[in-house]
């Protein structure tokens, strides 16, 4: 709640901002590659970027190799909004950890990392046995007999 009061200050929607930070840190990209780095949707993809456009924060180039393919750059105006957006998540930093000791900053960030770790891994687990499911469906054990 905290992160969309402070990005709402901005302009800016609660994962806007990760798209924006992608893109000022990596420069233009496909909107297909800002859904993989971002492990977003497509659809949710599309409306964001809509949003950012019409905010005048980022511009659709049609790609030079594949006119089928969008490349979202981030426009001149969306640089001032960089350093806001750095400021906003240096606040919910601080807002986060502020009372806390550098020791304990750090403890949390490992078992923050561990159970990224955690998770990464019971979703590889998840699709495996999802992939294996789709292969080898599973046979009926009750014999069905006609009538």
């Amino acid at each position: 709640m905290l992160a969309g009061q402070l990005l709402r200050r901005v302009g800016l929607h609660p994962g806007q901002e990760l798209v924006m930070m992608q893109l000022w840190d990596l420069g233009p990209q496909r909107q297909t590659d800002l859904v993989r780095l971002l492990g977003s949707d497509a659809a949710t993809m599309t409306r964001t970027i809509k949003r950012l456009e019409h905010a005048g924060f980022v511009r659709r180039l049609p790609c030079a190799d594949d006119k089928r393919v969008s490349i979202i750059e981030p426009t001149t105006a969306s640089l001032v909004l960089r350093h806001e957006v750095e400021r906003v998540w240096s606040e919910l930093e601080h807002s986060v950890s502020g009372n806390l000791t550098t020791d304990e900053q750090s403890e949390a960030i490992d078992v923050l990392a561990q159970i990224e770790d955690s998770l990464i891994r019971a979703t590889a687990q998840r699709v495996q046995r999802s992939a294996a499911a789709d292969l080898h469906p599973p046979v009926s054990t009750t014999s069905e007999r006609p009538q």
